[in-house]
């Protein structure tokens, strides 16, 4: 059976649960037909074979049995049961009769097939039995019968006695052509079950592929909405329940694909907006720039009173000229247009470099082997270790640790501070944009955007990071932990990159 039969009728599917059903209904009522059709016919068989066999032994007591003699002789009974089985209904005859008071003869006609041990005590007792004689019962002897089994073949034994001290008569008939009958007759019924239950099921096959076969398209076409393809619709056809879904879908569709469309619409819009804001604010912000380097040279030499006021200028300046460019970056990611431009890089050369150029020096811990290279963006991998080790110096304090490994095909950077750690309700957000944790740490003069840009230029190497909890021996929390994870393999990263030439130039993969 082929996988597609397999999924089609699984367990749990509509189309397994519909044949069942069918074939389960088809199989009772067959049964049912089968066994009132069976139990009719063996009646009907069995009737007629021993209503036919015991009217002819009743004729043939009275033409023949009652013309014996009072006693009469062992072969007067022998002569007489054989002329009595000679008929056409096919039995066996026993004839019952005193030679003298209390002393029996018999007469078989077969003696080697019918004997008297094979008739049932209980039937001899019955035909041996003298009823009173009344208007109801004019009889005093009748003909009784009873259904028997020698050696697995069933057979019809029956016994009256003639009256007026007439010799007893029994008499003995297989009924193993009716069982044949009757087993042939019970084959054929099973066989038409069989047929009634399989035709069953392939017309629950046709029900099902006719009922499902919209529920399954209805089913494909959620499953393409679900991949963004909006354009889906179905082709409605008829006027029942299906159609009505079908037309239910296609306006949710539609009604989807307007709605996506417009959000779409609104944040291409906003990233617009913030790329042209982002892009407006850089020419005053390089003339801003200028002026407060200029400001800041001179900021000793000014009027005490005036100072302080420079000094904000300068600090927020900073501070705007960052968050701006931050935005442009954040921007980059959202449109898509980030690149990476990879090299080989010397980890331990590269963080060493990015400490020193901050004139942190003093405060990192390096823990990094000499010779450890990847294939990274030397420019992203700098503004990920850059927000990773000040974010740990301004909410940790020093020392911070900075400590380089390399596990099953990954460079692994772990930076981790000293300071009250994390709490447990803000690890979720700590890579979200704009979030800014202040409940035990003091309030940032961040943009709050370094760790989320972080993780972008993380996540465009094809890497992560993840945050947590340092605990120490004692159970308390010992300062935080950053955890990098970057392929040490570049065929891994499957977004558009740039590659940097063995002489310098820069080519677009």
């Amino acid at each position: 059976m082929s996988k597609g039969i397999l999924a089609r009728l699984r367990l749990s599917s509509l189309r397994l649960r519909l044949v069942v059903v069918f074939a389960l209904v088809a199989l009772t009522a067959a049964v049912a037909a089968s066994g009132i059709a069976y139990w009719l016919n063996r009646e009907a068989v069995l009737t007629r074979t021993q209503d036919g066999a015991l009217n002819d032994f009743r004729q043939e007591m009275q033409n023949r049995a009652a013309t014996l003699p009072l006693r009469p002789t062992e072969d007067d009974l022998r002569r007489t049961a054989e002329q009595m089985a000679s008929g056409s209904a096919g039995y066996q005859v026993l004839l019952l009769g005193e030679r003298a008071a209390g002393k029996p003869i018999v007469g078989a006609s077969d003696p080697d097939d019918f004997t008297l041990a094979d008739v049932p005590r209980s039937l001899r007792d019955a035909v041996d039995t003298e009823r009173p004689v009344t208007e109801a019962n004019p009889y005093p002897y009748h003909l009784f019968w009873q259904r028997t089994e020698r050696g697995g073949t069933p057979y019809l034994v029956g016994g009256t006695r003639i009256d007026g001290g007439g010799p007893a008569g029994y008499m003995f008939k297989s009924l193993a052509a009716e069982r044949a009958d009757l087993n042939s007759l019970a084959w054929s019924l099973g066989i038409a079950t069989a047929l009634a239950v399989a035709g069953s099921v392939l017309l629950a096959q046709v029900a099902a592929t006719t009922v499902l076969r919209p529920v399954h398209r209805l089913g494909e076409a959620a499953r393409q909405l679900g991949e963004g393809k909006l354009d889906t619709r179905l082709r409605v056809t008829g006027a029942d329940e299906l159609a009505d879904l079908t037309r239910t879908f296609n306006g949710a569709a539609e009604s989807l694909q307007k709605k996506v469309a417009d959000m779409s619409a609104r944040e291409e819009s906003s990233r617009r907006f913030v790329a042209d804001m982002s892009h407006e604010l850089r020419t005053p912000l390089t003339a801003l720039t200028a002026v407060t380097e200029v400001l800041e040279d001179e900021q000793d030499s000014l009027d005490p009173m005036i100072a302080p006021a420079v000094a904000l200028v300068v600090s927020e300046t900073h501070r705007l000229n960052t968050l701006v460019e931050n935005l442009m970056e954040v921007t980059r990611f959202d449109a898509g247009t980030a690149r990476l431009v990879l090299d080989e890089v010397d980890i331990a050369d590269q963080i060493t470099a990015c400490i020193d150029a901050r004139a942190w020096l003093d405060a990192v811990d390096l823990d990094a082997e000499r010779g450890i290279v990847a294939p990274l963006d030397p420019r992203r991998l700098d503004v990920i270790l850059a927000n990773l080790i000040g974010n740990a110096l301004k909410h940790g304090g020093s020392p911070v640790r900075v400590s380089v490994r390399t596990e099953e095909g990954e460079l692994v950077i772990a930076v981790r501070d000293h300071g009250p750690g994390i709490p447990e309700e803000v690890l979720p957000h700590v890579f979200d944009r704009f979030y800014k944790a202040s409940a035990s740490r003091p309030r940032s003069d961040g943009s709050g955007l370094g760790l989320s840009i972080a993780m972008e230029n993380a996540l465009i190497h094809g890497g992560s990071i993840t945050a947590a909890n340092s605990v120490g021996e004692d159970g308390t929390v010992d300062g935080a932990v950053f955890v990098l994870r970057l392929p040490l393999d570049a065929s891994g990263i499957t977004r558009e990159v740039q590659t940097r030439s063995s002489q310098g130039e820069v080519e677009e993969a």
